[in-house]
């Protein structure tokens, strides 16, 4: 359903930063692996599970809160997720072990997709076509903030706290967030058009998502390339800060320009869109993930010096940005009647895919090769999703 909604920017701030959960989540405490490793007595791999964990989790949580919405309303479920973070975040700060932390990592990701997966589900209640297109661009504004501002935030807190306080800081915003959705945001899905059988029918429509093809193939495209996003995400602490020797705060501006090329991107996808169409879109910056995973990973092979290979992460970050903007679009656009369901099966593709991802870099050890390997193969692997699964719409939704 098409509204124009008189207040879409400030709503758009609000789901962006709900949005933003998964990525802060992911983000914050990204500076502090390597001292979370030490501290731990944990090794590079293990340490990089609590990222895997975290991921799963987004993944999987997805799942309970996306129908649950379709049954019970939107906001219910987004402010029983917010609560739940508050809870698994304080968690993760009193972790004596890595297998404490795990655990709670992994419910820091099942509590943390309520923001995702019912921000996107509003903004398919609410919008249609191109304009939804915009509203995902709105929101790609204010979530790509937080790969930007996450880890320089983190950066900077490390000079004041230990690992553990960047999760209270976590759990802070959790508190924040649950105020401001309970007083900002309105129910969207009204009694008469929620999923009118058992929470149990809601979750069966999960299986009609799945076989639909127009949806899974541009939710695939999309799950590829997070996968890669993620990869990049997981390793670059790693490959940034011990092999080319940058500092935590180094670090944290170049993942922050990385974020702004995202922002940019998202941006000019969803400005491009009305003009060329959204598949066109995606199409084009498929094309471009190609050129920059292939340079970047022929500086993974040759060795090459740390400018290079930041300007090739540059580009292979931004395709992301303008592939997720038009693919999204188009994958929700065919699933307006279970906008809950389909926004969890496109979060759980993501982080599920992305939670295999961030391991993957770290066989042999967390090098620049394996980092950038793995990038190159997961973005083959979504344009493979697009050419062979994707199909043309005939006509905007």
């Amino acid at each position: 359903m098409t509204s124009a909604h008189p207040n879409r920017f400030g709503y758009a701030i609000t789901l962006g930063l709900l949005a933003a959960l998964g990525p802060l989540c992911i983000d914050l405490y990204l500076p502090a692996l390597p001292a979370l490793a030490r501290d731990l007595a944990a090794p590079t791999a293990t340490a990089q599970l609590s990222l895997t964990a975290g991921l799963i989790g987004l993944g999987a949580g997805q799942l309970i809160f996306g129908p649950m919405s379709d049954k019970y309303g939107r906001i219910k479920p987004l402010l029983l997720s917010l609560a739940l973070l508050l809870i698994a975040s304080v968690g993760c700060a009193m972790a004596q072990t890595i297998h404490q932390l795990l655990l709670a990592r992994l419910f820091e990701g099942l509590s943390g997709a309520g923001g995702a997966v019912l921000s996107r589900a509003i903004a398919r209640d609410m919008y249609s076509g191109h304009d939804l297109t915009r509203f995902f661009a709105l929101l790609m504004l204010v979530n790509g903030l937080a790969p930007v501002a996450a880890p320089v935030l983190g950066g900077a807190l490390m000079t004041l706290l230990s690992w553990r306080g960047l999760f209270m800081v976590i759990a802070v915003i959790a508190l924040l967030l649950f105020i401001l959705a309970r007083v900002k945001l309105r129910e969207t899905l009204t009694p008469e058009r929620r999923s009118q059988g058992s929470l149990f029918s809601a979750w069966a429509a999960l299986g009609q998502v799945v076989i639909h093809r127009p949806f899974m193939g541009f939710c695939l495209t999309q799950g590829f390339m997070m996968a890669g996003m993620f990869a990049y995400i997981g390793a670059s602490p790693f490959v940034l800060q011990q092999i080319y020797g940058l500092s935590p705060q180094a670090f944290s501006f170049c993942f922050a320009a990385n974020g702004i090329g995202l922002i940019i991107a998202s941006q000019t996808s969803a400005r491009l869109s009305p003009l060329w169409g959204e598949y066109r879109v995606v199409k084009g910056a498929l094309v471009l993930a190609f050129v920059s995973s292939a340079s970047l990973l022929l500086a993974g092979l040759s060795g090459a010096a740390l400018p290079f290979v930041l300007v090739a992460l540059f580009f292979s970050v931004a395709s992301n940005g303008a592939v997720g903007v038009a693919a999204a679009s188009l994958a929700m656009q065919s699933q307006g009647h279970r906008a809950g369901s389909a926004s969890a099966v496109l979060g759980v593709v993501m982080f599920t895919l992305g939670g295999i991802a961030v391991p993957v870099t770290g066989i042999g050890g967390t090098s620049v090769l394996t980092m950038t390997a793995t990038i190159f193969g997961c973005y083959m692997l979504a344009i493979a999703m697009f050419v062979l699964v994707a199909q043309k719409p005939k006509k905007p939704d």
